[in-house]
């Protein structure tokens, strides 16, 4: 008896152990996945400050926009929660946009070298974006069924594991950027 007992308490610590160690590893992979996300965004926020000043000089009566990315990057830089950040982030993928529809309106914005390797770096830093979330929200969907899974619930409610929030676009992130030219 005592023997059947020793060995259940065995596996019952075994399991602690493995179910532990799996939920710390799924939380490492989602702060690793937010990590990327992070470093994307960064790349974007460097780059939309350039793009700005590119395109201000070519079309100064779009101050509004302007004013707007810049006031977006700096909210973006100073907030942490995944949920502000997705919100934040596609408002500013829509201005962004507005400014890449503005050189339409401007040849020589269009020719411009300068403008040409901003729009292209914006689009390497947008697709590493795209992926990086899909890694990202994968990492906290599998997370987050560790943490309602049972019996490792339990393990995960005593030790303290969380689930985390996904990273998600607003259901703005299908429109197309609307730009009016003129007064």
């Amino acid at each position: 008896m005592i023997v059947i007992f020793g060995l259940l308490l065995l596996a019952l610590l075994g399991w602690g152990v493995f179910a532990f160690n799996r939920l710390v590893r799924l939380r490492n992979q989602m702060k690793a996945g937010w990590s990327d996300i992070d470093v994307q965004l960064m790349r974007r926020h460097d780059l939309v400050p350039r793009l700005v000043e590119t395109v201000r000089a070519y079309a100064a009566h779009e101050k509004n926009v302007f004013e707007r990315v810049t006031q977006l990057r700096a909210e973006a830089m100073a907030t942490s929660s995944p949920l502000r950040l997705a919100q934040l982030e596609q408002a500013i993928e829509q201005d962004v946009a507005r400014l890449l529809v503005i050189q339409e309106a401007y040849p020589e914005l269009k020719a411009s070298e300068n403008f040409l390797g901003l729009q292209r770096d914006l689009v390497d830093v947008e697709d590493h974006l795209q992926y990086a979330r899909r890694f990202y929200n994968g990492a906290v969907r599998e997370l987050n069924d560790g943490v309602q899974r049972f019996p490792d619930l339990l393990i995960a409610r005593v030790l303290g594991f969380v689930e985390a929030e996904f990273f998600k676009a607003g259901e703005e992130a299908g429109a197309a950027p609307k730009v009016e030219f003129g007064p």
